[in-house]
């Protein structure tokens, strides 16, 4: 698809077409922009509607436009948005956040994952006046853990992918590291769960170096449990990171830990213009107060969970075309023989009107349906065996 005036066709390079259905193939045209979203069904700009488990790249858990959240922020409209002096709203959602998430005993609010990655990794550098970062996962697309072009040599030198659930790896790359390493941030979820004695393994040779661990939540905080992975694994973190469901799809994330890392602060600069407007921080206000009432996570596993043992027997019918099943419940994903079988499997998919994404991960929320698990696997079912050589 040719670009038009945003460069590289969409500012999200997760939703460009070749992204989501592939490129090439012939003339198939795309479900390329949409203009509406309500519960887990999509609109694209023809009108044509879509039951969707991309949902928003998982920054979406109780659904689009979910109307406690929506009230939210449309009171925060009226209150103004944005001014000059600290809002009451910062503190009380750090509030309920330590009360939900004990382990972070302070924190500080960003607005994307990204930059708030990249705040802990500062932090962890000030706390132990060293460079060196090791990580497992994606944590953004930052200088200090991107390898891609316009990025320096010197920053690249600094940063080295651990490996997940590895133990014997992880071991030599700690010790290659040795007194040099400032942190270890992992995500807790890399397309499998994280064993308990790799996690230790983390805990023990962090504080063995004084190091710090920081735990990556972007993708499952308020989704896997309240407090993600390291509610769920029963991880001891140094810093952690929130984003994406906290607040229901609006722009926020979080940095937080252990009060005397995130004095760090005060020696540092980590600061954003729009990092206190109201909107943000009162739809994930909103969004926790739901989360807690209506026991998010235990849902999601369970209507997830229906999802993924469709992808369990989708696998089992055609394993030529289906070479594995990847993921927890809550956000999972099938794993294909080769480009042209995904590409035309996500094809297939939306041209059924269901979106859904052909690598990590898909995402179930509070607007699903058992009803809508079970349709959209009898849509993909249809989609794979079209794909059929």
């Amino acid at each position: 698809m040719s670009d038009g005036p945003v460069a590289g066709f969409s500012s999200t390079v997760s939703k460009r077409p070749e992204a989501l259905f592939g490129a090439g193939g012939g003339n198939w045209a795309p479900p390329a922009r949409m203009v509406r979203a309500e519960g887990c069904r999509v609109w694209d700009a023809s009108g044509r509607e879509y039951l969707d488990f991309i949902m928003a790249l998982g920054a979406v858990a109780l659904g689009y436009g979910h109307p406690e959240v929506a009230h939210a922020a449309i009171d925060a409209i009226r209150a103004g948005v944005v001014g000059p002096l600290a809002p009451v709203l910062e503190e009380e959602l750090a509030g309920d956040l330590r009360r939900l998430m004990p382990w972070l005993e302070q924190v500080r609010f960003l607005k994307s994952g990204a930059e708030a990655c990249a705040a802990a990794v500062r932090l962890a550098r000030v706390a132990t006046g060293r460079d060196l970062v090791l990580g497992c996962g994606y944590h953004g697309w930052l200088d200090w853990c991107e390898g891609s072009a316009g990025v320096p040599a010197a920053t690249r030198a600094l940063f080295a992918e651990l490996p997940f659930n590895d133990l014997d790896g992880t071991r030599r790359l700690l010790d290659i590291a040795g007194d040099a390493i400032a942190c270890v941030i992992t995500e807790p979820i890399v397309v499998r769960e994280p064993s308990a004695e790799w996690l230790e393994l983390l805990r023990t040779e962090t504080e063995r170096r004084g190091a710090l661990l920081i735990v990556d939540e972007i993708k499952t905080a308020c989704r896997i449990a309240v407090g993600g992975g390291t509610e769920r694994y029963g991880i001891r973190p140094d810093l952690v990171v929130l984003g994406k469901a906290i607040a229901n799809g609006f722009p926020l994330a979080v940095v937080g830990g252990r009060r005397e890392v995130m004095a760090g602060v005060t020696r540092t600069w980590i600061s954003s213009t729009l990092a206190t407007e109201l909107v943000s921080l009162a739809a994930a206000r909103a969004t926790l107060a739901v989360v807690e009432r209506e026991a998010v996570p235990a849902r999601l596993g369970i209507v997830g969970g229906r999802l993924l043992d469709g992808f369990r027997r989708l696998q089992a019918r055609y394993p030529r075309l289906l070479t594995g099943v990847g993921g927890v419940p809550e956000m999972c994903f099938l794993q294909f023989a080769d480009e042209a079988v995904s590409r035309a499997v996500a094809r297939g998919a939306a041209d059924r009107g269901l979106l859904f994404k052909r690598s990590a991960y898909n995402f179930v929320s509070l607007a699903h349906t058992e009803g809508q698990i079970d349709r959209a696997l009898a849509l993909l079912e249809e989609a794979v065996a079209a794909a059929r050589p």
